[in-house]
């Protein structure tokens, strides 16, 4: 099913052009391509694909199911896609479009720059080629006006909270690693010592461990913060928003940068098991001064807020104006 995404007042798009996001509808993948299309100023359609067997064991590699419904003429302008079952979708879409859709793919799809007309990687990906964006953190949806309004009408049930404020931002166990009982225990003993400095704001994902999610409930609970139980509107916005300091789990790169894009002090916790190739990005990140080790204290310490959304989107919307501007070339009679 499409369902629209609300575009900018102001585009950097020409006026009418048609996008396409193609996902599995993984949250972590749906949130660059949202994010990336907003800077746009895109009104895009969301398309969740779902091959079949072969077709999604045969990702990225492979072809895309033929009786793919997501898939379905007609065919749009630009097409952001992230995702290894989306590789073969993305290539079907501008197959079929006779090459009029300009394409454009979120990290490395594993089968090289040809996978779309636009890739982008993020700095510690090996990925590159001319038609290779590389910047150290990616697009997302976390945007300065987003924040700027989340402040101006501030959640009751964080706004209530007394300063200063730590937004909490627990992930868990994921295909690259296991949220181990040591991992949990670190981490409680840490926020405990940081409930002493800071109202705790704390938001928990889907994948944190159910023994760890009931530890941080009871903790907001006998520290007067707050935890998010699922009820209500997800204050995950505002949690950024209101925050004097951030703490987050290494685990989500995806939350990681998100935090970056506030200017507050980003306080990592590491895992034990940390996937690798996020280690390359979190050491540049503190390199920046933006990320700091957790250490159970608040930082004191603002620094610029690190987006690199903005410069993605206008690469994005040179290159694709490029492109429609060779097509209306190669029509004029």
């Amino acid at each position: 099913m499409a369902h629209p995404s609300s575009p900018l007042p102001s585009s950097l798009l020409p006026a009418g052009t048609t996008a396409w996001l193609i996902t599995d509808g993984k949250a972590g993948d749906l949130a660059p391509c949202r994010g990336l299309a907003e800077a746009l100023g895109a009104a895009a359609e969301e398309r969740v694909v779902a091959p079949r067997p072969p077709f999604s064991w045969l990702a990225p590699r492979g072809p895309a199911d033929p009786r793919e419904r997501a898939l379905a003429p007609p065919f749009p302008d630009l097409a952001i896609a992230t995702g290894r079952r989306a590789v073969p979708a993305l290539r079907a879409v501008k197959s079929r479009s006779g090459g009029r859709t300009f394409t454009v793919f979120l990290r490395d799809p594993r089968i090289g720059p040809r996978a779309a007309d636009l890739i982008w990687v993020p700095a510690h990906d090996a990925l590159r080629g001319p038609n290779v964006i590389v910047t150290e953190t990616g697009p997302h949806p976390v945007s300065p006006d987003r924040l700027a309004a989340a402040r101006t009408n501030p959640d009751p049930r964080l706004a209530a909270l007394p300063s200063p404020r730590a937004a909490v931002l627990v992930g868990g166990d994921s295909r690259h690693g296991r949220f181990s009982d040591e991992d949990a225990q670190a981490l409680l003993a840490g926020l405990e010592r940081l409930a002493g400095e800071a109202s705790l704001m704390i938001t928990a994902s889907r994948r944190t461990p159910g023994r760890l999610r009931a530890a941080l409930a009871e903790l907001a609970r006998r520290r007067g913060g707050f935890f998010w139980d699922g009820s209500g509107e997800n204050p995950y916005l505002a949690l950024l928003a209101l925050a004097d300091t951030i703490v987050a789990t290494a685990d989500s790169a995806n939350m990681v940068t998100e935090a970056c894009a506030t200017g507050a002090p980003v306080l990592l916790f590491e895992p034990h098991n940390l996937y690798r190739r996020h280690g390359t990005l979190f050491e540049a990140l503190k390199r920046h001064g933006t990320v700091h080790p957790f250490a159970g204290r608040v930082e004191a310490l603002r620094s610029k807020p690190l987006d690199m959304t903005l410069a993605i989107a206008q690469a994005v919307a040179n290159a694709y104006i490029g492109h429609r501007d060779a097509l209306a070339r190669h029509t004029v009679p």
